[in-house]
């Protein structure tokens, strides 16, 4: 190969063969290839692609790496917080032949994933900010989850998998918003109920779902989503059309599956959202809140059933608890 100066075509330089930098070990002897590189950069000899991968997987599950600088692990970024475990998993990925399901499930069936959550007063002055995973973060689901848990509560889930991407409903006029005016014509049958990670995504203007939930955009890279609190973000689990459809069919499962008396339906359909049974004060406000629409309600007994059924349902799926990993 040869470099051309300043790139240009008529003015060729001297002739180079592809090699690491100098500050690197050399890939080999020779004209090395792709393949002789990507057998460089995961040989045991140079552990870096092992820790860098091990630590990307803890973050997902912690909400911050080992490493905090999870795209620097040079001299300016932070040291691990715990050096020793980074390079055991490190190791361990490599001696498990590369399995990252293998990882996942070390990491998964860990003491230290299976903590609480709950804030500790003794680690106030000790670990405020949990860097030494003393107890478990709690982390907001990330923006295609927390559509995926209001599906499954809903009953709408769609098991399928791969295949094109889909058009879940949006509200009017976002796709006007670009340089480009596109349709957007929602899909239908099972594909209007496929996982969030499905959802069609135009650069300049993403789902506002997506978007309120922090995803990534398309313009950049990114290795670690913010997670940001804002009222939008509880304005679009209450009032966005898609999760207004998804309170609707929640209703519906409530009053279908849902055994007993309005007291037990409510324990039945709390379980669906959070995976427990409500406490007193909670069973007690939400069956107050049932009672409320029901009597100010408007129509027919079954009509007025069903509008306080769906204000419940809407109510649980724009909980904290609901969209929060403890």
């Amino acid at each position: 190969s040869v470099v051309f100066i300043k790139g240009d075509f008529t003015r060729p330089g001297e002739r180079v063969v592809p090699q690491t930098p100098a500050i690197f070990p050399l890939i080999g002897p020779g004209n090395p290839t792709r393949l002789d590189l990507a057998t460089w950069t995961v040989t045991s000899a140079r552990p870096l692609s092992t820790r860098v991968i091990v630590n990307r997987i803890w973050q997902q599950y912690f909400g911050r790496g080992l490493v905090e600088t999870e795209n620097d692990f040079g001299v300016q970024g932070s040291d691990p917080s715990h050096p020793g475990l980074l390079d055991w998993l490190a190791t361990e990925l490599v001696e498990r032949k590369w399995s990252l399901k293998a990882i996942h499930r070390t990491i998964v069936t860990s003491t230290t994933y299976r903590q609480s959550s709950i804030a500790r007063p003794d680690l106030d002055v000790i670990d405020p900010t949990n860097r030494l995973l003393a107890r478990q973060s709690r982390l907001r689901l990330d923006a295609e989850p927390i559509r995926d848990t209001a599906l499954a509560a809903s009953g709408l889930l769609s098991p399928k998998i791969g295949g094109p991407p889909v058009f879940p409903p949006q509200p009017d006029g976002v796709m006007t918003l670009g340089q480009l005016k596109r349709e957007w014509k929602p899909s239908i049958d099972e594909d209007r109920f496929r996982r969030g990670l499905y959802t069609h995504f135009w650069r300049a203007t993403p789902h506002p779902a997506l978007a309120v939930f922090d995803a990534p955009d398309g313009f950049s890279a990114c290795t670690r989503r913010l997670r940001s609190n804002t009222p939008l973000q509880a304005l679009t689990l209450l009032n966005d059309l898609q999760f207004y459809e998804f309170a609707g069919a929640l209703a519906e499962r409530i009053q279908r599956e849902g055994s007993g008396d309005v007291a037990s339906r409510i324990d039945f359909a709390f379980r669906l959202c959070v995976s427990r049974l409500p406490a007193a004060i909670e069973h007690e406000r939400l069956l107050r809140l049932f009672e409320q629409v029901l009597a100010s309600a408007q129509g027919d007994p079954t009509t007025r059933r069903r509008e306080a059924w769906i204000t419940l349902a809407r109510v649980l799926l724009n909980l904290d608890e609901t969209i929060t990993r403890e």
